[in-house]
C-alpha cells in the first residue's frame, strides 16, 4: 500500500520557541532536507519551513522561527493513500507541492514530504511492479513452453506411425498447430525477456556467408510450400567473420522472412546480407525483399507492432521481436515500400571483426543406432517424453519406476545407457548410480545420464563424482539428448577402438 506515512522523511520537527539560528543549524544537520516542520508544545503541527526560502531571507539568528515559517501549510492524515493525496488534495492546489506538506497520526506531527517522495514512491512502486510482471510471466511462459514441447513430442511420434491417410492429415494439422504455437510463445517471450534486459547477447566468431546458408536451409522448404520463391545471396568476402550472436541474428531474420512469406502470394521473397569493412569493424547491411501488395504510409510505419489489428498474430510477435532484437544488438531496423510493389525490411549493423577463426559448422550428429536404453523415472509422463525421443531417435527402451528397480535391472539386462532421474521414492538416483557401478562386469560401466532439473555446477560435480557420465536438464530438449547420446555412445565406443587399436 502507498500510505502516505510509509513515503514520508520523519525529520525531527523544530519547536515554536526555537530561533532561526536552531533552524540554520537543523539544515546544516541535514544537508538533503527541503522542509522542516514546527510543532507546538503538545506536537500539533503550526508552521513549515522551506530551505529556499528560508535561505534566500538570511534573517538574524535570534529572530524567532515563527516569524518566518509558512502558517498555512498543507497537512494531511499519514493513513491517506498517497493515489488520493494525489487525485484529491493536490487538484485543488496544485503548487501545494512546491512547499512541501505535513504528515500527522491523530492530529500529531509524523514527518513532512515534497514531490521528490510521491515521485520516488511511485517509481518504485511501478518498477517493483513492472519486474514482478516480468517474473511471473516469464515463468509461465516456460512452463507452457515445457508442456508444449512434451505435447510436440508425442505427437510428433504418432505422425510417424502407419496409420491411415485421413489420420495421418489429422496428426499432421495437430503437429503443425503445436509447432506454431510453440514459435508464438517462444516469441513473447523472448520480446519480453529482450527488453527487460534478461536475455544478454552472446557474441561468438561467425562465418557470415554461413548465416544466409543456414537461412536458406530454414526456409527453402516453407517457401516452396507456400509456393513462393526464395532467393538468397551473401555479397562479402568468402572468410570474413564478425563477432555476433548468431542465434539472435537468426532469429530476426526469421521474423523478416516469414513477414516476406507471408505477404507473398506470386513471386519472389529476396534476402541478401552485404557484409563491407569499416573503421570500427564490419558494416552488416542484411534486406529481405517480399513481392505482395504495397503497404500505405500508415500500415508501413506499424510493421514492427505485435498487435496492429492486420497482421496474424505470430508475424506481428516475430516483428515485434526482431526489432526488440535490433535495439538489444545496437542495429537499425527500417521499413521502406519497393519502387513496383511490396516492401523490403533493412537491418544495418556495426559488427566487430572477429580475430579469431569461426568456428566450422556443426557435424551431423550420429545416430545411437540399435542402443537400448534404460529410463528411470517415477513418474509416469517422463518416462512416456523420454521413451518418444528414444524412438525418435531408433533407440529401444525399457522403464523402471525407482533406483531399485533400476539396479535390479542393470543386474540382468544388458543396456547401452541409462537415463537416471534423480529424485525418487526408495532409492534416488545417485544412490542408485552408486550400486549400479558397484556391479561386477559390464553391467557396473554402463553410461549413466541424469535427467534432472537441478543441473547447477555443484550438482553436476556431485552427479559426475557417483559415477554418471553427464546430465540432461529437465525439461528434456530433443537436440540436447541427441549430443549427449552421440558424445556417450559413439565417444565411448571410439575411445574402446582406440584402446582396442594401441593393445593390437
Amino acid at each position: 500500500m502507498d500510505r502516505l506515512d510509509r513515503l514520508i522523511d520523519r525529520r525531527a520537527p523544530l519547536s515554536l520557541d526555537a530561533d532561526v539560528a536552531a533552524a540554520s543549524r537543523a539544515f546544516e544537520d541535514q544537508p538533503d532536507a527541503q522542509v522542516l516542520a514546527v510543532v507546538d508544545s503538545d506536537g500539533h503541527p503550526v508552521g513549515l519551513l522551506r530551505r529556499q526560502a528560508f535561505e534566500a531571507a538570511a534573517p538574524p539568528g535570534t529572530t524567532p522561527v515563527a516569524s518566518v515559517m509558512d502558517l498555512a501549510p498543507l497537512v494531511v492524515d499519514g493513513a491517506m493513500r498517497a493515489s488520493a493525496f494525489r487525485d484529491e488534495m493536490l487538484a485543488e492546489n496544485c503548487q501545494a507541492l512546491n512547499a512541501g506538506y505535513i504528515v500527522t497520526e491523530a492530529g500529531l506531527y509524523l514527518g513532512v514530504g515534497t514531490a521528490v517522495n510521491l515521485l520516488t514512491a511511485r517509481d518504485d512502486r511501478s518498477r517493483a511492479l513492472h519486474d514482478a510482471t516480468v517474473a511471473t510471466t516469464q515463468v509461465l511462459a516456460a512452463e507452457i513452453l515445457r508442456q508444449l514441447d512434451d505435447a510436440q513430442t508425442f505427437v510428433d511420434a504418432l505422425v510417424r506411425q502407419p496409420l491411415p491417410a485421413d489420420s495421418k492429415s489429422c496428426a499432421q494439422a495437430l503437429a503443425d498447430s503445436f509447432a506454431d504455437l510453440h514459435r508464438l510463445m517462444r516469441r513473447a517471450s523472448a520480446i519480453q525477456a529482450t527488453e527487460a534486459g534478461l536475455a544478454p547477447l552472446v557474441p561468438r566468431p561467425t562465418l557470415l556467408r554461413e548465416i544466409i546458408d543456414s537461412l536458406e536451409a530454414r526456409w527453402a522448404a516453407r517457401a516452396a510450400t507456400a509456393g513462393v520463391t526464395l532467393l538468397t545471396a551473401y555479397d562479402g568476402a568468402p572468410e570474413l567473420a564478425a563477432d555476433l550472436d548468431a542465434d539472435r541474428l537468426a532469429d530476426l531474420l526469421d521474423g523478416l522472412v516469414e513477414r516476406g512469406l507471408n505477404a507473398t502470394r506470386r513471386g519472389a521473397v529476396e534476402v541478401t546480407l552485404s557484409a563491407r569493412p569499416a573503421l570500427e569493424g564490419l558494416a552488416l547491411e542484411a534486406r529481405v525483399r517480399d513481392a505482395g501488395e504495397t503497404p500505405d504510409p500508415a500500415r508501413l510505419a506499424r510493421i514492427f507492432e505485435a498487435l496492429d489489428g492486420e497482421k496474424p498474430l505470430a508475424i506481428g510477435f516475430g516483428m515485434a521481436h526482431a526489432a526488440s532484437l535490433a535495439g538489444a544488438m545496437n542495429g537499425v531496423i527500417r521499413a521502406e515500400t519497393n519502387p513496383g510493389s511490396g516492401a523490403t525490411v533493412v537491418f544495418s549493423l556495426l559488427a566487430p571483426e572477429s580475430v579469431e577463426q569461426a568456428a566450422p559448422p556443426a557435424a551431423g550428429m550420429i545416430a545411437a543406432s540399435a542402443a537400448h536404453i534404460l529410463i528411470v523415472d517415477d513418474n509416469a509422463t517422463n518416462r512416456m517424453v523420454a521413451e518418444a525421443l528414444c524412438e525418435m531417435f531408433d533407440c529401444t527402451s525399457e522403464q523402471a519406476v525407482d533406483g531399485v528397480e533400476a539396479v535390479e535391472m542393470a543386474t540382468i539386462g544388458c543396456y547401452d545407457l541409462i537415463l537416471m532421474d534423480i529424485k525418487m521414492p526408495r532409492m534416488d538416483g545417485v544412490a542408485a548410480t552408486r550400486a549400479i557401478r558397484a556391479l561386477p562386469g559390464p553391467a557396473g560401466v554402463v553410461p549413466i545420464v541424469a535427467l534432472t532439473a537441478n543441473a547447477d555446477p555443484s550438482d553436476v560435480r556431485d552427479y559426475i563424482a557417483a559415477g554418471m557420465n553427464d546430465v540432461v536438464e529437465k525439461p528434456i530438449k530433443a537436440e540436447r539428448l541427441l549430443t549427449v547420446f552421440d558424445k556417450v555412445l559413439n565417444g565411448d565406443r571410439e575411445a574402446q577402438a582406440g584402446q582396442s587399436s594401441a593393445a593390437a
